[in-house]
């Protein structure tokens, strides 16, 4: 990551952190590590089509040494990930479509797009005895979803801790947490664990929820996440020809 990039970043996490003691207040779901899944009615939908999604994602792994590895669209994730046991099959990043993997699964992309407040959705690919360090998200405006797709056994030795918490994946079921917590992955089998992964806007209270948007609208057009897109438009061309 260069030097303008970090002091972006920095910067903006400098301030955002100062806004984040009003998002208890303002919440409309709570503020925890991990939610009621209950809350949100789309989450149930999508776990009553859990596996047309499944069934889509099989195709995907008929062709897994054609998916990215995480850091090969978003660079600034090498400080998590720097291997190839992290993959990712995007619909959508920040708002960017990524039309050529929408086409191979058009049924789960019709029911994410149902999602309010959808920014980021990909099918998140942990390759045997992947860990994924302990890290925490950039920003409390938005929650995170996962939908089992394929987990292995024994669960003990596939699961994700945010904070304290402890959680493990249940083919079928969600899980939406905060990601702001520190939190950590990781997937000791010797099989893939794949989860369909969504960050979604947090519902929040009036005035709160407007700030919400305009800042996720600036987010979206820093450099870093600009650079993001542009690696997912040339990986879909590529993939394209």
């Amino acid at each position: 990551m260069n030097k303008y990039r970090q002091f972006v970043i920095t910067q903006g996490e400098k301030y955002i952190r100062k806004l984040e003691g009003l998002f208890a207040q303002y919440s409309l779901v709570g503020n925890s590590t991990f939610f009621d899944c209950q809350q949100f009615d789309w989450a149930m939908e999508l776990e009553k089509h859990w596996k047309i999604i499944r069934q889509e994602l099989d195709g995907v792994l008929q062709d897994l040494n054609n998916v990215p590895n995480f850091q090969d669209l978003s660079p600034d994730q090498y400080n998590i990930t720097s291997d190839n046991r992290w993959k990712t099959f995007f619909f959508y990043a920040y708002g960017l479509k990524a039309a050529h993997n929408c086409q191979k699964c058009p049924q789960t992309t019709q029911l994410i797009e149902q999602i309010p407040g959808m920014k980021t959705a990909f099918f998140s690919i942990l390759l045997p005895h992947k860990h994924i360090p302990e890290h925490r998200g950039p920003y409390k405006g938005v929650l995170r979803y996962h939908l089992a797709l394929k987990v292995p056994h024994p669960a003990t030795d596939c699961q994700i801790r945010v904070n304290q918490d402890y959680r493990h994946w249940q083919e079928g079921k969600s899980l939406i947490f905060d990601d702001t917590f520190p939190h950590e992955a990781w997937n000791k089998t010797n099989d893939i664990r794949v989860v369909l992964f969504v960050d979604f806007i947090h519902p929040l209270k009036f005035p709160l929820s407007l700030l919400n948007q305009f800042i996720i609208t600036l987010v979206s057009l820093s450099p870093f996440v600009q650079k993001g897109k542009q690696n997912l438009e040339k990986w879909n061309f590529q993939q394209k020809h």
